[in-house]
């Protein structure tokens, strides 16, 4: 019903816009995503697939096949445009076998590898979606790639480049062009090449700092976090090695050996008993989570499944410990819903300190972790807190025009942000359905979601690494 509610109001009053608006009942475009448009549809499709919707996914659908125009200009950001858009139409694709998905993420794998054309092939954040020309290189032409403006020194960030693993492959599968995954034999293209760099860059203290060179191949700054710039790296890492069928060990090696340093360097227990992972700033810690960062207990309970008995059952108590945590992040507001941000320190656990991390824009990460963590240990607990958020979200969020993150959780009268988040039909409602469904309804042993929540399947025939 949320989803329908959702679907219904971004349909009346912004179908073909990226994000409904609903306080003001209209349709946001953005910058993000270079002149595409409809990125709430592409994000819905599997969710209104899987939930049955079916005169609402046939809406989404007309609409990809007659509206949706890949011919665009405009810098779009080469993460949001893979998970989202990419992601998307693989997902719908592989859920119904409906060519158009296909050859739409086909089409838009190509105009998104010339980002890979750098020094180490490390691709940059931004590329021109618009067609190759001949302009002076000092022109933003078409096909060119320039990393975000804020993005330390012109440096590409860890979970960016680290987060197009999963879809490329599958791009290279459907395609069969191997330049989606490979190194190309005229430059280093390839989310393949992504792996060596990083293998060859010195780790300090085995920890993956969050900006990286696409020039030098060196880092920019000693930045860590698990949270937003570096979360997804991680994520596909030990979701390539699923999605390989066990088969890809290069990617387990580099999760297993990440999570340890993550584990003696990062992780901490806070004075009340609280489990968190901390950010690292060149050595000094910061003793933040931020809500993207709660996926994290999901992630570890997903990984710790395929550990050596000893260390499978110290893995899943962290897991656990880590979503426990993100639980007491939205059980200690107001609203019941969680901050951006919360921190350990000066007497304050699990609690947003400053007035610009007290907002939640709809956000999935904890109820994607109690997801995770309810398939694998079947513990209640994770269904109650589920049935929390749901109760939260309708209370709080729920507007007359569809749902709106709000601007402060520690008010039980919240201002609204106008902002109905494309991931909130993608991710926040996929997951509290799956959380509530059999646990065959996309099956963790057939299918790796994508960091938007999009369903890939896992290759149970023929790998090639």
């Amino acid at each position: 019903q949320m989803m329908k509610f959702a679907w219904d109001n971004y349909k009346q009053y912004a179908l073909g816009k990226n994000e409904l608006r609903p306080l003001t009942k209209n349709g946001h475009v953005g910058n993000m995503f270079g002149g595409l448009r409809g990125a709430t549809v592409v994000d819905a499709l599997d969710t209104l697939y899987i939930m049955e919707l079916e005169e609402e996914f046939q809406e989404a659908k007309t609409w990809v096949e007659k509206s949706f125009d890949l011919n665009v200009n405009g810098e779009a950001s080469l993460f949001e445009v893979n998970i989202r858009y990419i992601g998307g139409l693989l997902a719908a694709y592989y859920l119904t076998g409906e060519e158009v998905f296909k050859s739409k993420a086909l089409e838009l794998g190509e105009k998104l590898l010339p980002a890979f054309n750098t020094p180490t092939g490390i691709p940059r954040g931004v590329i021109n979606l618009g067609r190759q020309d001949t302009r002076s290189l000092f022109s933003p032409c078409s096909g060119m790639s320039w990393s975000w403006g804020w993005a330390s020194a012109g440096s590409s960030i860890l979970a960016e480049f680290g987060t197009l693993h999963l879809e490329f492959l599958h791009l290279s599968e459907l395609s069969g062009n191997p330049v989606f995954a490979e190194k190309a034999s005229t430059s280093q293209l390839g989310v393949m090449n992504i792996r060596k760099v990083l293998n060859r860059v010195e780790k300090p203290q085995g920890l993956y700092p969050n900006f990286l060179s696409p020039v030098t191949g060196n880092w920019v700054q000693h930045h860590v976090s698990i949270g937003g710039l570096g979360d997804s790296f991680y994520e596909y890492l030990i979701k390539s090695w699923l999605m390989s069928d066990k088969k890809d060990s290069e990617a387990k090696k580099m999760y297993d050996d990440a999570l340890e340093a993550i584990e003696k360097h990062l992780v901490k227990k806070s004075a009340g008993g609280l489990t968190y992972i901390a950010e690292w700033r060149g050595g000094i810690l910061d003793h933040k989570m931020g809500h993207l960062a709660c996926f994290s207990g999901g992630m570890i309970a997903l990984g710790a499944e395929h550990a050596g008995e000893e260390r499978k059952q110290h893995y899943m108590d962290l897991a656990a410990e880590i979503t426990n945590t993100c639980h007491e992040s939205y059980a200690r507001s107001d609203t019941k819903l969680g901050p951006e941000a919360f921190r350990f320190d000066a007497g304050t656990e699990a609690m947003a300190t400053r007035l610009s991390e007290r907002y939640y824009i709809l956000r999935p990460e904890v109820v994607e972790s109690y997801m995770y963590m309810w398939r694998l240990t079947h513990d209640p607990k994770y269904r109650q807190w589920g049935w929390e958020v749901v109760k939260a979200l309708e209370k709080h969020c729920r507007v007359e025009a569809g749902f709106s993150g709000i601007r402060d959780v520690y008010t039980t009268t919240p201002t609204h942000d106008n902002m109905q988040q494309s991931f909130f039909l993608a991710e926040t409602l996929k997951y509290l359905y799956l959380l509530f469904c059999e646990d065959d309804v996309l099956s963790l042993d057939d299918w790796v979601f994508n960091t938007e929540a999009h369903p890939l399947p896992v290759n149970h025939t023929n790998f090639k690494a």
